[in-house]
């Protein structure tokens, strides 16, 4: 009746104490309805007779109202004394995660009884009467925090974005879509016929983006980073000090078309540019898998690709898809080189190229976190350093671990001692053409070979050539190359490594390597 319309009031009375009573009436002038008589004609409230003067019309006309109440038997009025429309409220909810995903995210009215901050609120869910706290998801405001006298201290722009909320949905008839519950925290999209409330706090930067709940947002992050981004470009409130990063690279370099010459991991592929020049382009956003703790046996040479629990599953699922073809390189930030300091355990990393690899409209990323091959990288929340497709990523991480039906991948390798090829040769020897996939190219006819069939990994060289050596270190030092060694390599490089190929009968060299 009231709620978002303008309204005049009247003083009646004043106390000592400066408490001040009156008449409200709904309009801008006295002219209009008056709430006092309307709550009571309904049988809604009660009159105080106790202090009417018998000369003022308007207690009159009161006292009036209450009786025409009393006898149509209106509202308090009414036989039993309205106890039927007691409500009964549910100010604890036992087992939050099954309470939000009863709802099966789908919107659930309510009525928003109470607003903390710009971004965290009380609602009351309809029909059933729960009373929740519903923090919104993907965005967070500015708070108030408690200091150590009890006392509440806003953040920049914490109270003007609260009034933003309130002034918008307090005790505001909405639908709720109740969205995750992580940590007991309960998330949601609050939706008013009016617009998002989600998305207006962005756009008039009330609010910020935070990456740890925006995957669950139902209606579209990409709307999210769009009210965000409006709000820093025009600086207002929150961005006021905002400095956008200046962009390094040129529009050709940031984009372009490449082929996939090898993979080096689950997130490292060396591109062929147009120009002829290799490239590595490393996956923005993604960790692969990583082995945890030290390596106990320090004597074992330590090979991450098969000694990396699902390293060399990512690395084939890669592969599979990308090698030997083109692919569109979006390049979206690039790390800067950092050197490894004597009291720190961090080793130096080049200078990386972080981009966002598509084929046929997949992106690459994207789909090695949905297959469980990665993780995404959490950033702090200034760091614009990341993947421009960040929220998609976030999306399918969220989305593999709340599916139940994850497909466990089982890595199994033969590892044997090197003396020990020999024993595995015959069995290779029989089984005439194999199956193999190039892992390394030494030179030109000296390669790596994993087998998937018998799982182990073969020194091979070609039958009936041999190509120039590559330098390499000797015990009497450096030994040179030998001339069109790097062409050779190259060559054989582009032809064949990281292909599926059958091989021909292997033949009996002492350099057999199985592991």
């Amino acid at each position: 009746m009231l709620i978002g319309k303008e309204v005049c009031f009247t003083v009646e009375v004043k106390t000592a104490l400066g408490r001040e009573y009156g008449m409200v009436y709904l309009g801008r002038d006295t002219t209009g309805e008056n709430i006092a008589e309307s709550l009571v004609n309904e049988g809604l409230a009660t009159v105080r007779r106790e202090g009417i003067r018998g000369n003022n019309p308007d207690q009159a006309r009161l006292c009036d109202l209450e009786d025409q109440a009393k006898a149509s038997k209106k509202g308090m009025w009414t036989e039993g004394g309205g106890t039927n429309t007691v409500r009964d409220l549910k100010y604890i909810i036992e087992n939050p995660r099954n309470f939000v995903d009863s709802m099966h995210q789908k919107p659930v009215n309510a009525v928003i009884e109470h607003v903390r901050d710009g971004s965290v609120v009380r609602a009351l869910l309809l029909p059933d009467y729960y009373l929740v706290t519903v923090m919104l998801s993907g965005v967070k405001c500015p708070t108030f925090k408690r200091e150590a006298d009890g006392t509440e201290s806003p953040e920049p722009f914490a109270a003007e974005a609260k009034f933003f909320t309130e002034s918008r949905l307090l005790q505001r008839d909405v639908q709720i879509i109740l969205e995750s519950c992580p940590n007991q925290v309960i998330l949601g999209t609050i939706l008013h016929p009016n617009g998002n409330i989600t998305e207006l706090l962005l756009k008039e930067g009330f609010a910020r983006c935070v990456d740890w709940s925006m995957a669950v947002y139902t209606q579209g992050a990409e709307k999210l980073r769009a009210g965000e981004k409006s709000a820093k470009e025009r600086k207002v409130r929150i961005w006021k000090d905002y400095v956008a990063p200046t962009a390094n690279m040129d529009q050709k370099d940031r984009q372009f078309v490449a082929k996939v010459m090898q993979v080096v991991n689950a997130d490292a592929v060396v591109v062929k540019l147009n120009s002829g020049e290799y490239k590595t382009i490393h996956l923005s956003s993604i960790r692969p898998p990583r082995i945890e703790g030290e390596n106990k046996d320090k004597d074992k040479r330590f090979r991450p690709i098969y000694d990396i629990p699902y390293m060399f599953e990512a690395r084939e699922f890669m592969r599979k898809k990308i090698i030997g073809k083109k692919v569109n390189v979006t390049v979206d930030y690039i790390r800067a080189a950092t050197s490894a300091s004597e009291t720190s355990t961090i080793p130096a990393f080049a200078e990386r190229t972080c981009a966002t690899v598509t084929i046929g409209g997949i992106n690459i990323a994207e789909a090695l976190v949905s297959k469980g091959f990665a993780t995404v990288i959490r950033y702090r929340q200034d760091d614009d350093q990341r993947s421009s497709h960040y929220d998609e990523l976030l999306a399918a991480e969220f989305l593999l671990l709340t599916s139940l039906s994850l497909s466990l991948v089982l890595a199994f390798f033969l590892l044997q001692e090197t003396q020990k090829a020999k024993q595995f040769l015959p069995f290779l020897q029989r089984a005439g053409r194999s199956e193999a996939v190039v892992e390394y190219v030494f030179s030109g006819s000296r390669l790596k070979l994993y087998m998937p069939k018998e799982t182990c990994l073969i020194t091979f060289l070609l039958a009936g050539i041999e190509c120039p050596r590559g330098s390499r270190n000797m015990p009497g030092g450096m030994q040179v190359a030998e001339p069109f060694s790097d062409e050779a390599m190259a060559f054989t490089k582009e032809l064949v490594l990281q292909r599926e190929l059958n091989n021909g009968r292997a033949e009996r060299r002492g350099d057999r390597e199985d592991r």
